[in-house]
């Protein structure tokens, strides 16, 4: 859960890495760090927090060098300290490295270093790496050779970048279950973790695969296995605008893309309907109908928001195309040998498509026969490249951490599913179908409806951020839009808040319910809406303050409730997605009423590549 980033060319190599650190931030940001190779010998400058630090420190510093690498960390081995963060150097200062990943039996590695005479300066298990790199290095005098026998001795995840004071005019660099690219420039090219450090450079990049390194220097690229074995792999272009990974105005990116949202919606479905067919399609979905119409089983593997997606796809499958679903967490699906019967299709949902648990799961469906279906944000991904057939949110880059404009391209994806499948299936009629995209195409200008309450609930947030504890209630398909809203608040804001099936909260929550309790809860106009009014009156006979969104006036809501914010009435189907937004930006403006770090909370990083 760091970033990568190294140049190599004719320009100074300095300023492109750390303007490559800043567009990375967002996935770790407790310490940095760059490397630098002039003179023939490898100067690194590190520094504890933000990257504007390791910039103070760099400052005065004349470097005209054109290779250098460059890590921001989100620590996982040792604390975010200088004698901790990256890059590493091996004993003798000659070979120098940037790690994301875990190296698994790196104390086994440590020992028998130690034992050959090498010592340590940090905690880490990258700085194991960097010197079981040198220790080969004396043996085979080839630094190529020695990256592929360390690696081989490796047990866990590794994106690296390598660069040796011998060799000043390339870098190394290799992978296996961490993403790692090779941008492709004139006169220079690049490494990153994520395209964004690169865009405004480069749109032309390699994807490196699982036991795949790579030899660049500003002229050229050579691209190998672990055994040496040549690669052909084709260059592709990343298609996003750079204004995606700008604020554009905006104070956060968390609220950009909150704004963005009834624009990322429709790119999730455009193209996808047709009105004059009544037809839902998806391009990528490469199952037939025969195999959609055998379907027994769909399971879903995902992690934190992607998982609350997922329970909302639980629903829509299940009423629409009348399939039984189950929602698995990603990082506990593997460990307890699933069961995976036949005719059963695995759902894979990644905003990155780089999430270590989501993309272990799927592979182990795999493995297992089972049909793998991924939705994720990131072209050219893992999960994208590795499912059978699969679905793009077309969302641009996310930045923001808590994860927003992501969800409800996620929602609005899996209707899409449901629809597809229910029509193949016969469970829905056209005019179903045409009421589905009729009010999927009305979506935008209702979710730029909703954005205009952003006073209002500023407002409410003043009157909430000293709490302690909050409870978000949601029923049917609703309720997860209660779990999401309930970890916004938790991700950004610092206060503890659980999502509830509202029925279930006189089950044990409604004992931590008083006057100091802000209740939140999501309350539309549907089958259920009466059943979801007791639950409320249940909240208010013990004082606690409810603020409600909902679809329709109500005179005994408005009685009950501390304020209530209604969105527009839509299809129960997208109902999540318009409910969502306003606990979105409850949660923004709570965190920036606190002064809080809102794009980059604490102990949190964007993607988690590491389990």
């Amino acid at each position: 859960m760091c970033g990568i980033v190294g140049y190599v060319g004719d320009k100074q190599a300095l300023p492109v890495v750390i303007e490559g650190l800043k567009k990375l931030e967002y996935r770790g940001y407790d310490s940095s760090g760059v490397a630098l190779v002039q003179n023939g010998k490898i100067g690194v400058t590190k520094e504890v927090g933000k990257i504007v630090r390791l910039q103070k420190k760099l400052q005065g510093q004349n470097n005209s060098s054109g290779l250098g690498i460059g890590h921001t960390r989100w620590a996982t081995h040792g604390e975010p300290t200088v004698e901790n963060a990256h890059p590493h150097c091996s004993m003798d200062g000659k070979i120098c490295l940037v790690h994301n990943g875990i190296v698994e039996n790196y104390k086994f590695l440590r020992t028998e270093l130690q034992e050959k005479g090498y010592l340590f300066n940090s905690q880490t298990d990258t700085e194991v790496l960097v010197n079981l790199i040198s220790y080969f290095k004396s043996k085979e005098n080839d630094t190529k050779k020695a990256i592929q026998l360390a690696l081989k001795k490796v047990e866990g995840t590794y994106g690296i970048a390598v660069i040796d004071e011998d060799e000043p005019d390339r870098f190394y660099a290799a992978r296996c279950g961490s993403p790692l690219i090779i941008g492709v420039g004139g006169n220079e090219n690049y490494v990153a973790s994520d395209a964004s450090a690169i865009m405004i450079h480069t749109s032309n990049v390699i994807y490196l695969d699982d036991f795949q390194m790579a030899c660049v220097t500003k002229d050229d690229f050579e691209i190998t296995t672990l055994d040496d074995e040549p690669i052909e792999k084709k260059i592709d272009k990343v298609d996003w605008d750079i204004s995606a990974i700008t604020k554009n105005g905006y104070e956060h990116f968390m609220l950009k893309e909150i704004c963005e949202q009834a624009e990322t919606v429709q790119n999730a479905y455009r193209g996808r309907v047709s009105k004059a067919n009544c037809s839902v399609r998806l391009g990528g979905f490469n199952f037939s109908a025969r195999d959609v119409r055998n379907l027994e089983n769909v399971q879903f593997v995902a992690c934190g928001t992607s998982w609350h997606a997922a329970q909302v796809g639980k629903y829509l499958l299940e009423k629409i195309a009348r399939i039984p679903v189950s929602v698995e967490y990603a990082s506990e699906y593997r460990y307890r040998n699933p069961i995976i019967p036949q005719n059963t299709i695995v759902v894979a949902i990644s905003q990155s498509g780089a999430t270590a648990d989501t993309l272990a799961a799927m592979r182990e469906a795999k493995n297992r026969g089972a049909m793998v279906y991924g939705i994720t944000n990131v072209v050219g991904s893992e999960i994208a490249r590795e499912s059978d057939g699969g679905t793009y949110l077309h969302a641009g880059p996310e930045i923001g951490v808590a994860s927003t404009k992501a969800f409800t391209s996620q929602v609005t994806a899996l209707a899409l599913l449901a629809y597809h499948f229910g029509q193949v299936r016969g469970s829905v009629d056209n005019q179903q179908v045409l009421e589905f995209i009729e009010e999927l195409e009305a979506l935008p200008a209702k979710i730029d409806q909703v954005l205009e309450y952003k006073q209002q609930l500023k407002e409410v947030a003043n009157l909430i951020k000293d709490s302690k504890n909050a409870l978000f209630l949601g029923r049917d398909i609703n309720f997860p839009s209660a779990l999401e809203g309930a970890l916004k608040l938790k991700e950004i804001s610092y206060i503890h808040a659980e999502g509830y099936p509202a029925a279930e909260m006189k089950h044990g929550p409604i004992a931590l319910i008083d006057e100091n309790m802000p209740i939140v809860s999501i309350a539309p106009y549907d089958a259920i809406y009466n059943k979801i009014i007791s639950n409320l009156e249940e909240v208010k006979s013990r004082k606690g303050k409810i603020y409600a969104v909902a679809s329709q006036k109500d005179e005994n809501l408005e009685a009950i409730c501390q304020k209530v914010f209604y969105v527009p009435q839509t299809l129960w189907a997208l109902m999540p997605i318009l409910v969502s937004i306003p606990l979105q930006l409850l949660a923004y403006y709570v965190a920036y009423e606190k002064g809080l770090n809102i794009d980059q909370p604490r102990n949190l990083a964007k993607s988690v590549t590491v389990e």
